[in-house]
């Protein structure tokens, strides 16, 4: 579960805020004035979430295609998979 901080904290205790988001791989929520502001993740973390998001855009992709009719039978995609092989 996330960690709720204030923004100040970051300033003042970043290496503690640091080290949780790398340990924990979980973003920290700060606040200002009891108002959401920011989250802040490790970049692996972060870099974790975009590769999901993207591959999730891709798979939705397929799917639209596949509904949309827009397949290959498999002898096609065999000989245009085939064109890529180094020999």
């Amino acid at each position: 579960m996330p960690a709720i901080r204030n923004s100040n904290d970051l300033m003042n205790n970043f290496n503690e805020i640091r080290d949780f988001c790398q340990n924990y791989r979980e973003p920290i929520f700060l606040t200002n004035n009891g108002q959401g502001e920011l989250a802040v993740m490790s970049i692996e973390a972060y870099e974790e979430l975009v590769g999901r998001i993207e591959l999730y855009h891709a798979l939705q992709m397929g799917l639209d295609q596949i509904n949309n009719g827009e397949v290959v039978e498999e002898e096609e995609m065999m000989g245009i998979l085939n064109n890529y092989i180094v020999k």
